[in-house]
Formats: C-alpha cells, structure tokens, sequence
C-alpha cells in the first residue's frame, strides 16, 4: 500500500492525468464596468461547520502514508495556518493498519489550521470489523473537525488490485453518522456525485457533501499509468477508456444545491479549481466553499500559488460588485 500510495503521487506530479477539458469554462460571471465598491473593503471569510475560514478554500485531501507525503502534508498545514483555511488529508487506512506511518498524516496537529478533515474509504468500511472505532482512530490521528467518507469506485475499478465490493456502503455511511459525535461528509474523487445519489444520502446523518466531479485530476488515468507499469494491458485499456468519465464539478453543483441548502447539508464543490475565478464560479453556482488539490501539487511554489486564489478570487468579486460572499451568490453566472 506504501509503494503504491507513492506511485500516486508521482503519476499526478509527472504525468498530465487531467480530464481533457475542464468545465469552469463553460461559465462566465457579466463583468461590472461599475462595481462601486472598496477592493480592500471586501470580505472574503465564512463560517463553515463552525469553524470561520478567511477564504472559502479546503485544501482538498490528498497524501499520506509514507515519509515524502508527511513532508508534503506538513508543507500544505503551513499554508493552511497561514492562510486561515481548511485542509483535509488522504486516506488514512495506511496510518491506521501501519502505525509507523501514522505521522505522514499526523504531523499537520503541529500547526493551528482552522478546519481539519480526517479522510476514511467507504471500501475499507465493508472491510473493517470495527469500522467505529477506526473512524475514531482516523478523527483522533490528526485532531479532526470534520470525518470524510470518500468514494472512489471508479478508481476501484480500473486499479489492478482495485476493491470492487460497493453493497453495504449507505448502510455503514449511516451506522457512523448516528454513532460518531464527529459530523460526517461525504466526498467523492473526481467522478462526481448525482442528485440520485445525493437523495439516498439524505437517509443518514451526515451534514454535507464534497461533490469530488469531473475536470481536474482523473484516477482512471492515474491506475491506467500504474497498470502500464505492471504490464497489465487490459487495465492500462480500461482506464484510458473511462479516462473522462464522471459528473463535471459545477453541474454537480447546480445539481445538489437546492437540496442541499433545503436539508442543511453542506456543500463543496472540488475538481478542477484552479484558481480564485473557479472558486468564485463555485459559490455562485451554489457550493458553500471549494476544494482544491492538484492545483498545490504541480506548482513550483505553493505559498505564490495561494495567494492567487486569494488575489483572483478578491478580484473576481471587486468585478462583480460582491462586497462579500453572500453577495457573490447573487451574480449571475452565464454559459457559453
């Protein structure tokens, strides 16, 4: 599990497995040639499972599990605390099966983030005898606010080794919803989630959705580069040929946030942001803040690349007239 967590990682680094086309550019914001606001009078923050964020920006979970991704988490856990945002981290049934490499994930306690995000797969939930107390082990590991569940069967599918057994997943997304004091979302990574599924989720307890679509990085292209590598051919095939399959992220959005907003769930709209442009079409479609991973991935620098999400989305709502978030839901979003 070490070797290949860390083959992930240096697929995504080296290797383009973005979807073909990312679908924030379908939608554009109607510039305001009159905005009639103070560019530093706006406010940018919002409260977000209780904990006040600056920006509306989640470092989306992605590593963990051996020693280059403890350096990786803690270099995004400086940028966290510094930017006062939210961060989650990769799954973490690595850290929990191998306590030697529980600190790859745990060094992020050390720093003063703001919103933390333990991460746990719905797989390994059909898998664990004592999935509870697990769940409380991940939550604890790093001082969690919030738990993820992700879904990733699509990955699933085309990984080698993949864990192909989804029966059962509602039923023990439920039994830890009721039982943990932690709240609970669920994430998917990078296939999207539907209204359908969205409406099933409603039956549990959990208290918000990461809709994880279509646009930034495929895992499909990911297990297809790790397949070649193990000479499988025909899961090198399957992935090339599921390579763009999935919801993209901001119809996912149009798609969940009236219902979200009517049941109180929160909503959070990850793949393909890129920067503060993407997260501003985000909130206006309806998500409640943004997700964003590869993005801090594949730049030179992470700290310059963060405060182009903080200047671009500044920017994008001083020309649209938005003093604040609130008012940014407001303006209107048009397609090509």
């Amino acid at each position: 599990m070490k070797n290949r967590k860390k083959e992930h990682l240096e697929i995504i680094i080296s290797k383009d497995v973005s979807h073909s086309y990312n679908y924030w550019d379908e939608f554009f914001f109607v510039h305001n040639a009159l905005p009639e606001i103070d560019m530093d009078e706006i406010d940018t923050s919002i409260e977000i499972f209780g904990k006040k964020l600056a920006m509306p920006i989640i470092i989306a979970g992605m590593t963990g599990g051996f020693k280059e991704a403890g350096i990786i988490n803690e270099n995004l856990a400086k940028i966290a605390e510094k930017y006062k945002i939210g961060m989650g981290i990769g799954s973490q049934r690595a850290g929990l099966e191998d306590r030697s490499v529980e600190e790859s994930y745990s060094i992020i306690k050390k720093y003063d983030i703001p919103l933390k995000i333990a991460n746990i797969g719905a797989p390994q939930l059909l898998e664990w005898k004592d999935a509870i107390e697990k769940a409380e082990e991940a939550i604890k590991m790093i001082d969690a606010d919030v738990l993820a569940i992700h879904l990733n069967f699509l990955q699933e599918v085309i990984q080698p080794e993949g864990e192909r057994n989804a029966k059962g997943c509602i039923e023990k997304i439920k039994e830890l919803s009721e039982c943990l004091t932690t709240p609970i979302i669920v994430k998917e990574t990078g296939a999207g989630i539907s209204k359908e599924v969205a409406e099933r989720l409603l039956d549990t307890d959990i208290v918000g959705i990461d809709v994880g679509g279509a646009g930034g990085t495929s895992f499909a292209a990911v297990e297809a580069y790790r397949a070649k590598k193990l000479g499988d051919k025909v899961q090198e095939e399957l992935g090339k040929i599921f390579w763009d399959w999935g919801i993209p992220t901001p119809y996912c959005i149009i798609e969940l946030a009236e219902l979200c907003q009517e049941n109180g769930l929160i909503l959070i709209a990850t793949g393909g942001i890129r920067h503060g442009l993407d997260v501003a079409k985000a909130i206006a479609l309806g998500a409640d803040c943004a997700g964003v991973a590869s993005a801090f991935l594949t730049c030179e620098s992470i700290d310059e690349k963060m405060k182009v999400f903080e200047k671009s989305l500044k920017a994008t709502m001083f020309l649209t007239g938005s003093k604040n978030l609130e008012e940014l839901r407001e303006v209107e979003l048009w397609t090509f």
